[in-house]
Formats: C-alpha cells, sequence, structure tokens
C-alpha cells in the first residue's frame, strides 16, 4: 500500500485536505474541499501501523461498501472512496453542528426533549432498515441533526448490510459494538436482526432521561453477558416523576428477547410521537428489578438460544407495518363500515404485528366559527373517538396494536396525507364516497389520498353490485332527455 503523509493541504484524488477536525483512535477526520462538489466535505482516513488491531481495517471496509449505498436526509452523502491498495478514504458530506453526545453533560433531559431526539433517530433507524442496512452502534457520539431537524446516523463501520458480505461476522468471533448499548442477542452472534438497534435506542432514551446507563459502564465480556439474564433498574426507581408511558416504551424496547421489542423502529417512534395512545402494561408499573427466581430461570433457561436461526431484515420490516383507515364517521353506512372492516381483518390475518390507526377527520369551517359541541351538547372530538373505538371493537386487537385519531383540518385529504406521512404509515384504506360515483372519482377524499400519498393505498366500496347499481342510475339520468 502507498504510504501518504497525511497533512494539511494533501490532495487525495482530487480531495485537498484542510484541517485535522478530528483526532480519534481509529481515523482522523479531515475539512476538504474538492473543485467539483460545492458543499461542505469531511474525509475519514484510518489510522494503519503495525499492531493495529485488524477489526478497525474490516470496520473501514464495511463503511466504504455500506455508505455509498445508502441515500437520504438521514445519512450524510458519500462523494468517494479509495481502497487501500493505494490511500484508504471517505469522503463524505459534512453535517453541521456537532454529535448528540454534547449534551451529555445536560442530562437528565425532560421528558419531551428526549422523546423527540429519540422519536426522530427512530425515523432516522427506519428509513436505513429500508435500505436493508442495520447500524449496531446507535449511541449519542453516532447522532447528529440537520439544521431542518432530521437525525443523521453516522460511522457504519459495524453495520450489517443484507444484501453484502458480512466480513465482521464472518472474520471475528467475538461482537464488536459500544458495550453499553449492545443488545444481548449480538452475544450470541446475530447480526441481521432490525430489534437490535431499537436495544440501543431504548439504552439511549433511558441514559437521556435518567443520566444513568441501564446496564452500567462495564465493558468486559462477563458484563455485557449479564444482559441475558439481568433486566435494568426501573427508570421510576430513579426518578419518581417519570412518566408511565415512557417507562412503558423505554422497557419494551430493552427486552431480553427481541419478539417483545417493538417490532419495527417505525411502530416505536409512533409511540414516542403519541404518547397519549401508549398501552400501559405491568411494564410501566415496575419500581423493581425482576425477582431472583426469574433472573435464575433465564440464566439456565435462555430465552435466545433459537435466535440461532437467519432471520430476514425484509421479511422483518414487512411483517409489522403501521396501517392506517380513514373512516368517515359522519356517513351512516354499516354496509361501507363492514367492507373496511373486512378488508382490515384480511391484511391483519396476514400481516399479525400490525398496528393499526383508525383516524377521522373533524373538518373545520375557513369563515365560521367551529363549535366543539354538537346539537346535543356532546363533546364532538371526544364522542368521534369513541365511534372510532366501537367501529375498531369486533377486530378484537390487542391494545397495543391499536390506536385511535380524530385529527381537526380545513382539507381532510391533506390532513390524512400529512397524518400518514408523519407516521410512516405503509398501507392506508379509505372509504370511497358513496352518493355520488363521478365525485368519487373526479374530486374525492379518497381520490386525492390515492393520487399523492406516498405509500400503498387501498378505496373500499360495499360491493361492486352497489357500484353497478350506481353507474346505471347515475348514466340512466344522463340519458333522460330532463
Amino acid at each position: 500500500m502507498v504510504k501518504y503523509s497525511i497533512e494539511g493541504g494533501a490532495v487525495i484524488e482530487g480531495f485537498t485536505l484542510d484541517k485535522c477536525v478530528h483526532h480519534g483512535g481509529m481515523a482522523t477526520l479531515w475539512s476538504a474541499t474538492h473543485p467539483g462538489i460545492d458543499r461542505p466535505i469531511l474525509v475519514k482516513i484510518p489510522k494503519i501501523s503495525e499492531g493495529d488491531d485488524p477489526a478497525m481495517i474490516v470496520s473501514f471496509e464495511m463503511e466504504q461498501m455500506i455508505l455509498p449505498r445508502l441515500s437520504g436526509d438521514h445519512v450524510p452523502a458519500c462523494y468517494g472512496t479509495g481502497d487501500f491498495s493505494r490511500q484508504p478514504y471517505v469522503a463524505m458530506e459534512r453535517i453541521p453542528g456537532d454529535t448528540l453526545y454534547k449534551r451529555i453533560a445536560d442530562l437528565p433531559l425532560g421528558y419531551e426533549e428526549a422523546a423527540t431526539i429519540c422519536e426522530r433517530v427512530a425515523i432516522a433507524l427506519e428509513d436505513l432498515h429500508r435500505q436493508s442496512v442495520i447500524h449496531h452502534d446507535i449511541k449519542p457520539s453516532s447522532i447528529m441533526f440537520r439544521p431542518t431537524g432530521e437525525a443523521v446516523l453516522i460511522d457504519f463501520g459495524l453495520s450489517h448490510h443484507a444484501q453484502l458480505p458480512d466480513l465482521l461476522q464472518a472474520e471475528f468471533r467475538l461482537p464488536y459494538g459500544t458495550a453499553p448499548y449492545m443488545a444481548p442477542e449480538r452475544l450470541l452472534g446475530v447480526r441481521d436482526d432490525p430489534r437490535s438497534d431499537l436495544f440501543s435506542l431504548g439504552v439511549m432514551l433511558y441514559f437521556l432521561t435518567t443520566g444513568e446507563r441501564p446496564f452500567g459502564e462495564g465493558e468486559t465480556l462477563h458484563a455485557i453477558r449479564r444482559r441475558l439474564w439481568r433486566d435494568p433498574v426501573p427508570p421510576r426507581k430513579i426518578r419518581a416523576d417519570y412518566p408511565p408511558w415512557m417507562q412503558e416504551i423505554v422497557l419494551r424496547c430493552l427486552e431480553i428477547d427481541p419478539a417483545k421489542r417493538y417490532p419495527t423502529a417505525a411502530q416505536l417512534a409512533f409511540d414516542l410521537s403519541h404518547p397519549e395512545q401508549v398501552t400501559l402494561t405491568a411494564r410501566s408499573e415496575k419500581l423493581q428489578r425482576d425477582s431472583l427466581y426469574t433472573v435464575l430461570r433465564r440464566r439456565f433457561n435462555p430465552p435466545l438460544t433459537r435466535l440461532s436461526e437467519k432471520s430476514e431484515l425484509a421479511r422483518q420490516l414487512a411483517s409489522a407495518p403501521i396501517v392506517m383507515v380513514a373512516l368517515d364517521v359522519t356517513q351512516d353506512s354499516s354496509e361501507l363500515d363492514d367492507a373496511i372492516r373486512i378488508a382490515v381483518q384480511r391484511i391483519l390475518a396476514t400481516v399479525p404485528a400490525a398496528r393499526l390507526a383508525c383516524v377521522n377527520i373533524l373538518k373545520l369551517a375557513r369563515v365560521a366559527i367551529d363549535k366543539t359541541l354538537d346539537e346535543q351538547g356532546n363533546n364532538k372530538h371526544i364522542d368521534r373517538l369513541v365511534t372510532l373505538a366501537h367501529w375498531a371493537a369486533p377486530l378484537k386487537l390487542d391494545e397495543q396494536r391499536l390506536s385511535t385519531h380524530v385529527l381537526e383540518a380545513f382539507d381532510p385529504a391533506d390532513a390524512i396525507l400529512e397524518f400518514a406521512k408523519i407516521n410512516r404509515v405503509d398501507h392506508i384504506l379509505i372509504g370511497a364516497r358513496q352518493h355520488s360515483l363521478r365525485r368519487s372519482l373526479l374530486g374525492s377524499v379518497s381520490a386525492k389520498v390515492a393520487a399523492e400519498a406516498t405509500c400503498s393505498v387501498t378505496v373500499i366500496r360495499p360491493s361492486r353490485v352497489a357500484i353497478d347499481a350506481s353507474l346505471v342510475a347515475e348514466e340512466a339520468a344522463a340519458a333522460s332527455p330532463d
């Protein structure tokens, strides 16, 4: 390998190094310029010398393979890479500001701020997982934020890409990562489960809100192995005012068995952004760690032995979509309600981990003053929430898989589209307007949603017979000489 003299002013394949902005144990980071790139650039160069850990070289190779394949606001753009036969480097977008690690001195953070931070990170993880990558090193120093608010994930040297060779898995037996944030299944060689990132995010949320790490600072393999059977101290034991909904989220993320965690980052982000919709279980009330009997049972009858079977990232994400049902409770149509419910049942039967969000739009008047009570004196918002819950009752869903939302908006279609975008909805089901087929096709809410949504949309009609009858009636009316 050609040895470059790395100093300010050096030129590496068109990238001119300016100054060293970070001097780490494994790599140096340089600000740089390139005549064809008008954005701030950061060049990462690994440290290579006699006696260096070979895992460092493999880790850098993984980042060189993965980063150029990623795109979107939640990762830095990659501008170029150099291999080890000449000069290894990764040139990437320089994100302004500092990593989340700078906030460590401010801990514990307020609950609302911590939830917002972790919601943004969960959204970034959901985007990363959809690109077939599991990060495996989620921690404050691996997270930055764009000026527009999006979380940006950095440092992909320990990541797993479902379509690329996993060099770390192939060449090393011990797990690599930051010990306090490492998921227990990593000790068993599992690197293809996206829920490992949700465990790490749960550790971070615990840390941001309590100022303590749930499993301490232990770096030894024995200290890490204990989390295969030992649960953390409940946050409410540390802070008496800890919100039950947040403890529910944190402890669900930190479940030893990945199957008991959130199935996807999108579902975790949904709960963080809708704390009033979080279903509280025994987790939310815990004040003590699990009993000695439970710990010993896990110790000698491990719950994770079955994880040796290889999973599939795409299948895991597809098995737990967020499904949104947009219901118009002002129309008295049991036939349409039943048709939508049947369609939902079919979807839920095929994806048992799906989450259902039932949404109704309370349309606001653009000129007149809106009234919160109806003619009978009932609160419109509450009345519609009750109606949504009543509609969903026959589905017999676990409370953790169901939420109801009444949105107030001038334009129902825009409100549905915005809710779907913000909450990472995978599939929208919406009923077609019944009283006018022509209007439903040319100007209805369902037509606009179907045309503009970035996810799958199914428009439900009561029955084909009813559609044909409406069409015949309209055509007959149009043909009438009157």
